[in-house]
């Protein structure tokens, strides 16, 4: 079996997942035992820090193997109707469905956006706030990539080629009024998507495309993560990471990136953050003033649950989009194709970057603008978001209050005259909110 070198030995899948079951039993085990009514006549808070402790332990294990629902609010309109939001499969694929945000009772909006979700340890569901903030003004679709443990090995392979062919589907199959929104990591996929439709069928490209935070050329700013790609070699990569997925689900046998893995990175980047907000819980929790909807619990509800990705997806985006920068260097192909970047002519163009961003530092990103020759200077805009992390330019403040009004302006420019909204949205002012401690919002834990 394919296994897992950390700094404490090796590790198998089955045996990383022995490992979060004994913790989430663990934390059971304390909630239960601290709680016990005998205990309340103990004058010790020992008891209670106990059950506090227990309950954020099993809380955060038991949500790393557990997709999170969407749980989308009802739109209110105009006339102050509650219009139900419906989350249902527009097109079904083995790794990865396109998904449909429909509104009840709604005409269609003139705005058509697909969302383009990261497949890159965590669920579409991170997206949650971007959709919920572009419904009461556009149709939305999001991708939506499963898990690879649950796929059984006879649906094949699938890696980054799979992945463009996968967009090319569905951006054709929504048609040409189509805005595409590419958060993080598919930002390059979504740009050789976008250019192997407009050379063989521009009939079905998307009407604009609007990057954020990805790495289009990794080496335009380091980071972490790229120095991590640069550092190691893929005969490492692949012996250090790669594991094999255990019987207990129906992709046994698959070769994966585990999502346990990938969320030991996510939380060592952050360390000591993560830690401060995890102490912090269990001493909200054993003063009672903890809740089942608080700040701590819906931030780290999504960021814990975590998904495996096929080995050959993340080797292939190590390789190819990091240290051989095909897409950098207009170099990408797709079953033996070259995709040229320079095809793209008639799609506009829009890059968005935050400024303390540790994942795709600025610069990476933007260089997409270069890459499209093709395009009018008219029909290109970059935006430089200042003072926001990774997270905070796709969910947060920053995109709540700046950038969302300026990506919603610049669908309408490339839209016609009959449907695009005659007044434009200004980019509201900061606001005096404060930040929390976990701080989704200015985006500096690193999704």
């Amino acid at each position: 079996m394919t296994t897992y070198k950390g700094a404490k030995g090796i590790v198998s899948y089955d045996a990383m997942e022995t490992i979060r079951n004994t913790n989430e039993w663990l934390g059971a085990t304390a909630r239960a035992l601290g709680s016990y009514p005998a205990f309340a006549m103990i004058p010790n808070p020992m008891f209670k820090l106990m059950s506090a402790w227990g309950r954020v332990t099993e809380r955060s294990f038991s949500r790393m193997v557990i997709k999170p629902d969407w749980e989308i609010p009802a739109i209110v309109s105009e006339d102050g109707q509650d219009h139900i939001v419906y989350v249902e499969p527009e097109l079904k694929r083995p790794f990865g469905d396109l998904m449909r945000f429909r509104v009840a009772r709604r005409e269609p909006m003139p705005r058509k956006v697909l969302l383009v979700a990261p497949m890159s340890g965590h669920y579409a569901t991170l997206l949650r706030s971007t959709v919920t903030s572009l419904l009461p003004d556009c149709d939305v679709y999001i991708t939506d990539w499963h898990n690879a443990r649950d796929i059984p090995v006879s649906a094949g392979k699938f890696d980054i080629e799979d992945y463009t062919e996968y967009l090319v589907e569905f951006i054709r199959h929504l048609g040409p009024d189509t805005n595409v929104i590419a958060v993080c990591q598919p930002a390059p996929l979504a740009l050789a998507a976008t250019a192997i439709l407009a050379e063989h069928d521009p009939k079905s490209q998307p009407r604009s495309l609007i990057l954020i935070g990805g790495p289009i050329d990794p080496d335009a700013a380091a980071t972490e993560v790229t120095d991590f790609g640069n550092r190691m070699t893929m005969g490492e990569l692949d012996f250090l990471l790669i594991q094999q997925v255990g019987f207990k689900y129906r992709g046994a046998g698959r070769m994966v990136y585990p999502g346990l893995a990938q969320l030991s990175s996510f939380i060592a980047m952050n360390a000591d953050t993560h830690a401060k907000a995890f102490i912090d819980q269990v001493f909200a929790e054993a003063r009672g003033e903890a809740s089942e909807g608080d700040r701590h619990n819906t931030f780290y509800d999504e960021y814990l649950a975590v998904m495996d990705m096929t080995a050959e997806f993340y080797l292939s985006t190590v390789e190819r989009i990091f240290k051989g920068l095909e897409i950098a260097q207009n170099r990408f192909t797709v079953n033996g194709k070259p995709v040229d970047l320079s095809k793209i002519k008639d799609v506009a163009i829009m890059t968005v970057e935050g400024a303390n961003d540790d994942i795709s530092a600025p610069g990476q990103c933007v260089a997409a603008i270069d890459l499209c020759t093709g395009v009018p200077a008219n029909r290109k805009q970059q935006h430089l978001e200042p003072g926001a992390g990774h997270y905070g330019i796709f969910a947060g403040k920053s995109w709540r209050l700046n950038i969302r009004p300026l990506v919603l302006d610049f669908i309408d420019e490339q839209g016609s005259t009959e449907s695009a909204p005659a007044k434009k949205r200004r980019t509201a002012k900061p606001d005096d909110c404060g930040r929390s401690y976990v701080n989704d919002e200015d985006g500096k834990i690193a999704v």
